[in-house]
């Protein structure tokens, strides 16, 4: 456990809801890809998930966690939300309307909880890998604690 200066604000919120975890923390760096992540957390690049955020054409935004080896299918991913489109909210609006930079952004403690869908495969390991909400500190936990916490749902939502 990461002592509590070093907490991230997701580390608290899974403390508070009692959801176990493991945190690690990495040199951070923005120009790390996923893959390149998950390679330093010497962990199986499946397992290593990202946060994307959408905003439909209703006006609505939405939260995606899928593997950082894939890209999101955004026509899946509106289907998934019941929406006739859904886009990339652009990086500049990410801070403002998450609490979150580019990098570290976490499907746990956003200023507000948008409805989150995480993609299917998450399902298949016991623990999966998301951002602590700061660049270089990632948390492994429970799909299904992780999908209990932020209500999400599971879909298949990438190409």
């Amino acid at each position: 456990m990461a002592k509590d200066k070093d907490k991230t604000n997701v580390m608290r919120v899974l403390d508070s809801k009692k959801i176990a975890y493991n945190s690690y923390s990495y040199t951070p760096d923005s120009t790390l890809t996923g893959e390149e992540i998950a390679k330093l957390l010497n962990e199986d690049v499946e397992r290593v998930f990202k946060t994307l955020v959408t905003q439909a054409k209703s006006g609505g935004y939405y939260v995606f966690v899928v593997p950082v080896s894939k890209e999101l299918d955004l026509k899946k991913a509106a289907a998934a939300v019941h929406e006739k489109a859904v886009s990339m909210i652009k990086q500049k609006e990410l801070l403002p309307l998450t609490g979150y930079v580019h990098g570290g952004c976490s499907p746990v403690g956003m200023k507000k909880q948008f409805p989150t869908v995480i993609h299917e495969t998450a399902q298949n390991f016991e623990k999966i890998f998301v951002s602590a909400g700061r660049v270089g500190n990632q948390v492994e936990l429970s799909p299904e604690e992780l999908s209990s916490l932020v209500r999400a749902s599971y879909a298949d939502v990438v190409e």
